[in-house]
Parts: structure tokens; sequence; C-alpha cells
């Protein structure tokens, strides 16, 4: 009998911490950003067409929760790809416009990082909107790297 409730007892906490561990889980952490970047890295290297392609369209990985791949052309600033599909209209537009609701022009900084030596990753942290929650501000940094000679590329996550 002793050994029932003792089964209970665990089982009960262990009902009782699941909804903190899931709702830990629903944003992405900053070594899963980081992965998702290297790996990232490494499908451009293989095939960029292919890659770029799998960025825009989340296959493969490349866009879990809420971490996605964006890449912009280290020349001009042009963004080819982005994993968030509620960003899909930014395609095309240069990565350098981007600001926040506060004014910071985190996008100048992002260009910026694309510009320094492939195998360097750069942080930049600015304040952002959760998805799918209120517009409320929360902090936010996005890891940035050069993925090849004309390309770089980048994930964020929220703190």
């Amino acid at each position: 009998m002793a050994r029932k409730f003792g089964i209970a007892a665990v089982l009960a906490a262990i009902i009782a911490f699941l909804p903190a561990a899931f709702a830990q889980q629903s944003h992405g952490t900053a070594d899963e950003a980081r992965g998702m970047l290297m790996k990232a890295v490494a499908a451009v290297r293989a095939d960029e067409a292919k890659a770029l392609d799998m960025f825009n369209t989340g296959e493969g990985g490349f866009r879990d929760r809420d971490l996605y791949v964006f890449c912009a052309n280290v020349n001009d600033g042009t963004l080819v790809a982005i994993g968030n599909p509620n960003l899909k209209p930014a395609l095309g537009m240069d990565v350098r416009a981007g600001h926040n609701s506060t004014g910071k022009a985190f996008g100048q900084e992002i260009y910026a990082a694309m510009q320094k030596p492939e195998g360097q990753i750069s942080e930049v942290s600015y304040v952002g909107p959760t998805p799918g929650k209120d517009d409320t501000l929360v902090a936010k940094v996005t890891l940035v790297t050069r993925a090849d000679a004309d390309l770089g590329c980048g994930v964020g996550y929220y703190k």
C-alpha cells in the first residue's frame, strides 16, 4: 500500500511539472539557434540554391517553434531567404532597413555582422514581439555569420 502511495506521489509531481516543462520548450534556446545556424551554413556550402529553398519553406529542420533561418546577400543586403512565414513580404528587401518599434536599427547591425569573416558568429541584441502573443516586446538575440563569399545568415532566439 505504501508503495502505491509513493508511486502516486511521484506521478503527481511529474504531472505538476509537465506544464512548466512544455512552456519552457515553446521557445528555442541559444544552443538550438546556434545549432540551426551551423546546420544552415553547412547546407549553404553543400548546395546554396537547395538550402535557400529549404530555409524559405522551413523544411529539413530549418523552422522549429520560433527559430528559423534567414539569409541576405552580403554585397547589397537583399534578403533572399526567410523561414518565418509572417515575414515573407520582406523577401527582396534590404536587411539594413530592419528596425523594431523602439526605433533600434538592428538590421544595420545584422548586415555589419555578415561582413565579418566566415565562421565568426556575432550576436545582435534587440527587443521584438513574441510570435503568436500580444505586442509585448521581449529581449531577442540574433546569431549572424557569413555562410559563404556572397551570403550571410542568421537565426534568432528569445531570451
